[in-house]
């Protein structure tokens, strides 16, 4: 089987899929993609958006459904927990972000509120900072009334939670965002970052990393 992910290095859907893949140790090829909204890459995902997931030619996206077919396919290890409401505790926590945190502050939405209803970049960054204090908010709150306290978000083994979450935390951080409020959040992250499966799946291992400069952002 011959797998591709079109990705990019700070694609936080593609750093999930990337992380998944690394803790499955399933192989593939990293595909740069610089442009989404080009018609080469249309052609490849009708979509446009990132990533996209090629199997022996054929193409998928959606970072959950892509997910989803990893842990179907390659079951050992699991990115859910074993407990029926652990799991349903990490689907909600994970599809918090994917659906409520991620679309809100993404670079289209960004995008057109500077392009086309003329915001300048501090009315945008002020927008990303409202809806990521108040994401992040939730999601500490959420880890917060977990009936015990675990090392990951929902066992002692990362979940679709953790994978999730940490590209968001990837995110404030280059952005100059401040997270000494969200402690628990803080130790889950520290305890992902000593998995290799998380560190290879980081913007900074990626081909296509140009360096920490603010010019990128």
């Amino acid at each position: 089987m011959t797998i591709k992910l079109y990705s990019r290095y700070r694609n936080s859907a593609g750093q999930r899929v990337r992380t998944t893949l690394n803790l499955k140790k399933v192989p593939y090829d990293y595909i740069a993609v610089e442009n989404m909204q080009s018609d080469d890459y249309q052609r490849v995902n009708p979509q446009r958006l990132l990533p996209a997931l090629e199997i022996d030619g054929r193409v998928f996206s959606q970072s959950t459904a892509i997910i989803d077919w990893l842990e179907r396919t390659y079951p050992d290890p699991s990115v859910y927990p074993q407990d029926p409401k652990d799991r349903m505790d990490a689907i909600s926590f994970s599809q918090f972000i994917a659906c409520e945190i991620h679309p809100i502050h993404n670079h289209r939405v960004r995008d057109y509120l500077t392009d086309e209803e003329g915001w300048s970049e501090d009315k945008s960054m002020g927008w990303y900072s409202h809806w990521i204090t108040a994401g992040l908010t939730t999601l500490e709150t959420m880890l917060r009334q977990r009936p015990r306290k675990t090392t990951f978000c929902y066992g002692e083994s990362p979940s679709v939670a953790d994978i999730y979450l940490v590209p968001v935390l990837f995110n404030a951080r280059w952005y100059g965002f401040a997270l000494d409020k969200f402690p628990l959040i803080l130790g889950i992250d520290a305890a992902c970052a000593e998995l290799e499966a998380f560190r290879l799946a980081g913007p900074e291992r990626q081909p296509d990393y140009p360096g920490p400069n603010p010019e990128h952002r």
